[in-house]
């Protein structure tokens, strides 16, 4: 994005202030994102203000030239989040408990429940795969995007995008029972 190149060129010169810019622009995609990765509503927020410092503190590495602004903000992401879960070890769940809510209409804590099911099948992907999920079907990135965060070939990160969405089709479909 042409207005992200600026607002970097305004950086390096000095002011340090625009940088805010970027972070406004970019801060709920590098939220989610780890969130949906960590599985971590809480701690994301700590670790996307990492990924922001991070960034400011390599600014000068950044090359327009090799790719977006975007990209290079969440291959950042991607590594810090990796990093993240390598200390901390999340233990799987094999399948979902059930749980009702009856303070709510039906509707609604059902589709809690939908929402909280699939948030479990996905953590308990392998992380290659609910990392390519998450660029591609929750923050919309391209394939090819993704695979230049990924460090990997477009191809690969079709085929771990198909295994994963098998994988939480038959996670879902085998504790729901349907």
């Amino acid at each position: 994005m042409a207005n992200d190149i600026e607002t970097i060129d305004r950086v390096l010169n000095g002011d340090t202030e625009s940088f805010r810019l970027l972070v406004d622009r970019y801060e709920r995609t590098v939220v989610r994102m780890i969130s949906r990765i960590t599985g971590d509503n809480h701690g994301c927020e700590d670790l996307a203000q990492d990924v922001f410092l991070t960034a400011f503190a390599k600014l000068r590495t950044f090359d327009p030239a090799r790719s977006q602004f975007s990209t290079w903000l969440l291959t950042i992401a991607r590594n810090k989040t990796i990093n993240a879960l390598k200390k901390k070890r999340p233990e799987t769940i094999e399948c979902p408990p059930d749980r009702v809510d009856s303070t709510t209409p039906l509707e609604a804590a059902t589709q809690r429940e939908a929402f909280a099911s699939l948030d479990r099948a996905l953590l308990s992907l392998p992380g290659k795969q609910r990392r390519a999920v998450v660029l591609i079907e929750f923050e919309g990135l391209s394939y090819e995007q993704a695979a230049q965060i990924e460090g990997t070939r477009i191809g690969t990160i079709r085929s771990r995008v198909s295994r994963a969405k098998n994988r939480l089709i038959e996670t879902l479909r085998h504790c729901g029972g349907e």
